[in-house]
């Protein structure tokens, strides 16, 4: 496993992470076996990134990470493992609104007390990340929360704090990084979803924050097994995610960054993959890992070569505007 700088923190993490969203639920079924297993089976290959949220599963994946941390601790594995996690703002609108207040859907209360939580189900008295789950550009001028976050930050609650993109507005987060909220920020980047390069990958780089790149796969299909005609389980999230017509175009477009790659020896997921990484910027990515076989593959793609240039460059075209996605077409 290759690693590198996760911001000016200090810590060099795995470029490949374990992202524990599926292992949580939302994803279809999803034995606990098989989450335990993938889980070890990635930290013996060097990763030593997890990325975890409340939400995921209400506290489902947060407790099978502290389950395997505690294993392998009294198996006798001496290592640091690095778990981000996220706290939501309060019930209401997601992503906030304009019109939302910070000081309501980030009230001190109830942060402490979601920070507590995220403390008992880690099995741990500091956590490593804390990530706000999600933003909204309106905040900005009087970014309270954040001063929060580094209130807790000093009484030793929280190593330290990040931010996830909304992902309608990935650029509201620029004015946090240039005035020093942030430690990390994750973002979602990939072959479709180029928008990030534009700007906020250099600033993240000239401020010293880590970048945590998610949904490098456009949840699933940028690793070339869907067809326009694949079903996901009842309670899959992506049934919403590929609604409509959505799947059918995601999977024309992505037939022509696999035709790009013809004669690389590269794999749509390896090369999904392997342009995420090819920005400096980038400290680690994130894929979904639900079983020992993706552990294996992902973890497997730091051992290749960078990816030339000219075929860099070539995959440039498959940048594609849609806007927010949830919002239609």
């Amino acid at each position: 496993m290759k690693f590198r700088p996760f911001g000016k923190s200090g810590f060099n993490c795995s470029e490949i992470g374990f992202g524990a969203w599926a292992i949580g639920g939302a994803w279809g079924a999803q034995a606990d076996a098989d989450s335990l297993a993938a889980l070890h089976r990635a930290l013996d290959l060097g990763c030593n990134f997890i990325d975890t949220a409340a939400g995921y599963g209400n506290g489902r994946s947060e407790r099978l990470i502290a389950q395997v941390l505690r294993e392998r601790a009294a198996a006798g594995k001496r290592e640091t493992v690095f778990v981000a996690t996220k706290t939501p703002p309060a019930p209401g609108i997601w992503p906030p609104s304009p019109y939302c207040r910070a000081d309501e859907r980030y009230a001190e209360a109830y942060v402490r007390e979601n920070v507590a939580e995220r403390l008992r189900y880690l099995g741990t008295q500091r956590l490593d990340l804390l990530q706000l789950h999600t933003w909204t550009r309106a905040w900005n001028r009087d970014p309270t929360p954040f001063k929060l976050l580094r209130q807790l930050q000093r009484e030793g609650l929280l190593g330290l704090i990040g931010v996830s993109t909304p992902e309608h507005d990935q650029n509201s987060v620029i004015d946090l990084m240039r005035g020093g909220w942030v430690d990390s920020v994750q973002v979602i980047y990939n072959l479709f979803e180029q928008e990030p390069a534009a700007e906020l990958l250099d600033v993240a780089r000239e401020c010293g924050v880590g970048i945590i790149v998610r949904v490098a796969f456009d949840e699933g299909v940028l690793t070339g097994k869907f067809t326009a005609d694949t079903k996901f389980e009842p309670d899959d999230f992506r049934n919403n995610y590929f609604a409509g017509d959505r799947l059918a175009r995601a999977v024309r477009r992505t037939e022509g960054i696999r035709q790009d790659l013809s004669g690389s020896g590269l794999t749509l997921a390896q090369a999904a993959l392997k342009f995420v990484l090819a920005h400096p910027a980038v400290s680690t990515v994130i894929p979904g890992i639900r079983n020992v076989a993706q552990a294996d593959a992902n973890c497997a793609v730091s051992y290749l070569p960078a990816m030339p240039p000219a075929l860099l460059q070539k995959l440039y075209r498959h940048n594609w505007r849609r806007s927010f996605w949830y919002g239609g077409k």
